[in-house]
């Protein structure tokens, strides 16, 4: 979740769900003194400008506007005076598990699509009353090629007015009558589905198949369309509103429209709650992300950030298999993954506001109640004095330079960091959103392979988090992302016998695309400069949403080849790992604070005084980053 750690010193910014990771470079090891560097979600995709979520997979940058006016002053004394509440006390460990766990319906409505719009084995059905034999009836379906087999056609039949001459005639298929020469015609009365392993979807439903097949992925690229117009309004509303309200208010949002799509009488109407889901999905993970990271204290935050709010996205994920296993119907589902929202209607009563947005708000008085309860909670003894209100309002904000989008653009260096940028973001999303919607179309139990696809993100999550507090981003980030993609590109040479070698290396795939999304924010973090820090992630997670717009089509072409989307996935993903190699190596730098001091694109760099980066000596201000 994206927020503006300009202005709240010690937040971070992350993005897990998927869409969606990393440690930050505030809490990880090095603070970023007043600018402080979020870390992104692992799971979850970072926000787009303007609004992780992970699975994850992760949303909009939540850009604390309410804090625009608030004294740089009045927060360190916020972290000052709090400093007594301690890092681990109950306090923080309830907020710490309580929103954390908020995060577990994220999990399973975000990647739900999976069953609900489940496309079962299908062919055309042939009425009762056909008077067709039954030698006949078995041979009214044509054969086509399908994976290299010869497979029953799933959208043509012969004509049935044809078949049943023949019958009548007592002539028999394929001795009489040679098939392949007969008319065929389009499946006029329906189709008849396979309930091995959907009893019912939205396809079997509304018939989303053959010339309605379109239908389906674009149900899904919609949901990400809700999740990139949450990711916009989510941070502005909790600026605005406060952050509790707002959560409490999207985490509403989620449940109930998920119970109403119950109901749907038509696809059209299925699809738009759906997006509106999608709307509450993201946006509760971004409010839930800004209030955890705004109370918890420093060294906590990276803990929250990563391998909090990010993990138990994947323990979401990880039930979604798991309901759906048991539950075969998709109206029947729907209500079993709705059910776990109103489990936290308690919480109300639990998670406080913010103290840093009351402050910002002018709201001293009740920010003191919130912070006195949590001494009372951790059982400390709270000072008399909290906050002398009357300098921080004296305090005044320091003006700001603005910049523009097109400063992204500025010179031929930096264009080509921002495009490099744009496609790193791009094809990552559409590698781990395509790997994670097409877990149907393995080898294998479609369950099973959906279960093990939530449980990879684990160690993922966990390796990234690693290598970004030892290893250059670079080779950490290109490294993965190779791995990910020469994995998913060598599938389609593996024989087809050897179905558990298979799924094992789309899994491998899947670990290591989720590896390099959860690395992505924390190293475009340090790419940029503090005038154009949150506009670049913003730019940069809004072309992630669109990459997770468009991965549902990249799955919907294997109806055509079962191997092309691993193919275009695999090349795009090692592709850009490769070009990953040519951008600037930012791990132990000073964050950059001015244009001047980015760093080179590897080809334009012609020695150590062209990077224009001034040694941390040289500029006290800037503070080393190391993760």
């Amino acid at each position: 979740m994206e927020k503006n750690g300009n202005r709240l010193p010690g937040r971070l910014r992350s993005r897990c769900p998927r869409g969606a990771r990393g440690g930050s470079g505030d809490a990880a090891g090095g603070g970023v003194g007043a600018n402080p560097r979020p870390a992104r979600g692992p799971g979850q995709d970072a926000p787009p400008r303007g609004g992780r979520a992970g699975p994850g997979p992760p949303p909009r940058s939540a850009r604390s506007r309410g804090t625009a006016a608030e004294p740089a002053l009045a927060m360190r004394d916020y972290d000052a005076v709090t400093a007594f509440l301690g890092e681990w006390g109950l306090f923080q460990r309830l907020i710490f598990f309580l929103l954390s766990a908020s995060i577990i319906p994220n999990g399973f409505n975000g990647m739900s699509a999976v069953f609900l719009a489940g496309t079962p084995e299908h062919r055309c059905a042939v009425p009762r009353g056909a008077n067709l034999s039954g030698e006949w009836l078995n041979a009214s379906i044509p054969l086509e090629l399908r994976d290299g087999r010869a497979a029953p056609s799933r959208c043509r039949r012969y004509r049935l007015a044809a078949l049943a001459n023949f019958s009548a005639l007592g002539l028999r298929p394929g001795s009489d009558v040679e098939l392949e020469t007969l008319e065929q015609e389009p499946c006029l009365d329906g189709w008849e589905y396979s309930r091995d392993v959907y009893r019912s979807t939205i396809v079997t439903e509304w018939n989303l198949v053959c010339e309605d097949d379109w239908k389906a992925p674009l149900t899904t690229s919609l949901f990400f369309v809700g999740v990139l117009i949450g990711s916009f309004v989510s941070g502005q509303l909790s600026d605005r509103f406060g952050r509790k309200s707002i959560l409490f208010l999207t985490m509403a949002v989620q449940t109930g429209f998920s119970f109403l799509q119950i109901f749907s009488t038509s696809w059209e109407m299925f699809t738009v709650l759906f997006l509106i889901v999608g709307m509450g999905q993201i946006s509760n993970y971004v409010v839930a992300f800004i209030l955890g990271t705004e109370i918890l204290g420093k060294s906590v935050r990276i803990l929250f950030s990563t391998l909090g709010v990010c993990i138990f996205f994947a323990f979401g994920y990880m039930l979604l298999p798991l309901f759906a296993y048991f539950i075969r119907d998709w109206r029947m589902l729907l209500l079993a993954l709705t059910v776990p929202g109103l489990f936290c209607i308690p919480l109300w009563w639990v998670i406080p506001e913010s103290p840093r947005w009351l402050i910002s708000q002018g709201r001293y008085k009740e920010a003191e109640v919130i912070i006195r309860k949590a001494a009372k909670i951790n059982g400390i003894p709270a000072p008399a004095v909290l906050f002398d209100t009357a300098e921080m309002q004296d305090s005044k904000p320091q003006q700001q330079q603005k910049a523009i989008l097109l400063d992204l653009f500025r010179t031929r260096n930096i264009a080509t960091i921002t495009i490099m940028s744009l496609l790193l973001w791009f094809f990552t999303s559409v590698g781990y959103f395509g790997l994670s919607l097409s877990t149907p179309d393995w080898h294998g139990d479609a369950y099973l392979n959906c279960f093990l696809s939530a449980v990879i993100e684990v160690p993922a999550y966990v390796i990234a988090w690693l290598l970004l507090r030892s290893l250059p981003r670079r080779y950490s980030l290109s490294g993965t992302l190779f791995l990910g993609g020469s994995v998913v590109l060598f599938i389609q040479l593996v024989p087809t016998d050897l179905n558990v070698l298979s799924v094992g290396l789309v899994m491998l795939g899947k670990f290591g695309i989720t590896a390099a999304f959860s690395m992505l924010y924390v190293y475009n973090v340090e790419l940029y400069p503090t005038l154009v820090r949150n506009m670049a992630v913003g730019a940069t997670s809004t072309a992630s949403r669109l990459g997770s717009i468009i991965a549902p089509y990249f799955v919907y072409l294997g109806a055509y080849d079962r191997f092309l989307p691993y193919i275009l996935m695999g090349s795009l993903t090692v592709l850009i790992g490769i070009l990953t190699l040519f951008l600037p190596e930012s791990y132990g730098n000073p964050l950059p604070e001015s244009f001047e001091q980015m760093l080179k694109v590897k080809c334009f760099r012609n020695g150590q005084e062209t990077t224009g980066v001034r040694s941390s000596k040289e500029s006290p201000k800037i503070l080393m980053t190391r993760l």
